[in-house]
């Protein structure tokens, strides 16, 4: 499966934490497409609750038929992991190029690059 950054895809994320997302949920592909044979993918979970969006490198995307979503969802950028590919599932749609650009700001301001 080809991943490029910024599409929304299922993800199936391991059970951990309380405090991580886990189980079937959607997920930014953040990786760049310049790395396509490693193993793992970086990725940005999303939650359908928008309490979420009380946290710092979160922020709300409004459903679309480009994204693939069915309702407002909250990018849980400070979650961002690296995933096993086979973790990715089926693509839902992806970001518009400001909702891409809004999360670039926030990886940029929490990995302080």
């Amino acid at each position: 499966m080809t991943l490029q950054r910024g599409d929304i895809h299922w993800i199936e994320f391991p059970v951990s934490s309380a405090r991580e997302q886990s189980g079937r949920r959607p997920a930014i592909i953040a990786q760049a497409d310049t790395a396509p044979s490693l193993p793992t993918v970086f990725v940005a979970p999303l939650a359908s609750n928008l309490r979420a969006s009380r946290f710092p490198g979160t922020f709300e995307v409004e459903a679309s038929a480009g994204n693939g979503l069915q309702a407002r969802s909250v990018v849980l950028a400070f979650q961002l992991r690296a995933i096993d590919r086979n973790r990715v599932k089926e693509r839902l749609g992806s970001l518009n190029p400001q909702d891409l650009a809004t999360l670039d700001a926030h990886l940029r301001s929490l990995l302080a690059l």
